[in-house]
């Protein structure tokens, strides 16, 4: 038992040092989605500890464990509602509540009619597949009736993307920031009460050992992402698979590039992918806003047969309520130049 207590220490270790150290290779990146899990494993760690019986160098392990528990929980916290943050009022001058699906459909998930009954069932305003190809495109054809509004990038690479909107979509375009088969959506949109705003989707493909052997290509589409973005005036949501946790430090490059806001500070982590694993599962779909987007909600739904789980946000737009604008945050001289070395 002394023999497993001391291996997962080791673990648990490596794990919390390899994020450190800024190598792009999946090795040291991948260890970054499991913040959540290693934070378990080291409660459950330290717990059998109690049980062993080694004298001095035990409260050594053990006094370690408390300090790995400590470095992992000043992050996490900030993604529960342990995480004190203002809640704010739906005021009269605002638009009326919005709402939008973004789902990784998973391309070769072929239960088309279950997502389709998840559409029919919350009626978003706007949602967003990922994943999508010809087939699901076809079958998406049924729900066009009520998605008058749409901008398709139909690719067979698991990197297409369609967009749907009861909303009129002013314009829309396609980015190809880093490569010709990794798009991203930008689309206008004007609301039934007068106001615009913008949704963007993105998403980059994932440092592992079966996809990029590196996470540049996502890094730097994220990157690039965000400085279109930060460039845009009006209101803007982004959401998508980002293949990112938002505690890494690219993803707070992307906000603070970007000048927007993370809505899971102070609310929950928000996982997605394992659906079907609830103990493996990740946050890696994500979102951001700028400041006069006002989150009402934003959960998951229920599983439809892809590996991911999709992402449901309920919001509000109001240009008169100026309190977010603290939670905004810049980035330095030295992140900028960071930024643009991703890139």
């Amino acid at each position: 038992m002394w023999g497993i207590y001391l291996f997962l220490i080791g673990l648990l270790v490596l794990l919390t040092i390899l994020p450190k150290i800024q190598n792009a290779h999946w090795v040291f990146r991948v260890p970054e989605f499991g913040k959540i899990q290693i934070t378990y494993v080291v409660v459950l760690t330290f717990i059998l500890g109690l049980f062993l019986d080694h004298s001095q160098n035990l409260w050594y392990a053990q006094g370690l464990l408390l300090f790995l528990f400590v470095h992992h929980g000043i992050t996490l916290v900030k993604y529960t509602p342990l995480y004190p943050v203002k809640k704010y009022k739906q005021q009269h001058q605002s638009s009326q509540k919005l709402h939008f699906i973004s789902a990784n459909v998973y391309q070769f998930n072929k239960e088309y009619n279950r997502f389709i009954q998840l559409i029919e069932k919350y009626k978003p305003e706007v949602f967003l597949t990922m994943e999508s190809n010809g087939d699901w495109e076809q079958a998406m054809k049924a729900l066009e009736k009520d998605y008058p509004f749409q901008h398709k990038v139909t690719l067979e690479n698991t990197y297409g993307m369609h967009f749907y909107s009861q909303l009129e979509i002013k314009s829309a375009k396609t980015h190809f920031f880093v490569a010709d088969d990794i798009p991203s959506i930008e689309a206008h949109l004007k609301t039934k009460d007068g106001f615009s705003f913008v949704f963007f989707g993105v998403h980059p493909p994932p440092p592992s050992p079966t996809e990029e052997e590196t996470s540049k290509e996502r890094d730097g589409d994220l990157l690039s992402a965000a400085k279109r973005i930060k460039d845009i005036k009006e209101p803007v949501i982004v959401v998508g698979d980002f293949n990112n946790v938002a505690w890494s430090k690219s993803s707070v490059l992307f906000r603070k590039t970007s000048h927007l806001i993370d809505p899971r500070i102070g609310h929950s982590f928000v996982s997605t992918f394992h659906a079907k694993y609830r103990l493996l599962r990740f946050p890696i779909d994500l979102m951001f806003h700028s400041e006069d987007i006002f989150i009402k909600d934003l959960k998951t739904l229920e599983n439809f047969g892809s590996d991911h789980l999709p992402v449901y946000c309920e919001f509000f737009i109001d240009h008169h309520n100026d309190e977010q604008e603290e939670k905004v945050e810049e980035a330095t001289v030295e992140e900028k130049a960071e930024a643009e070395e991703m890139i």
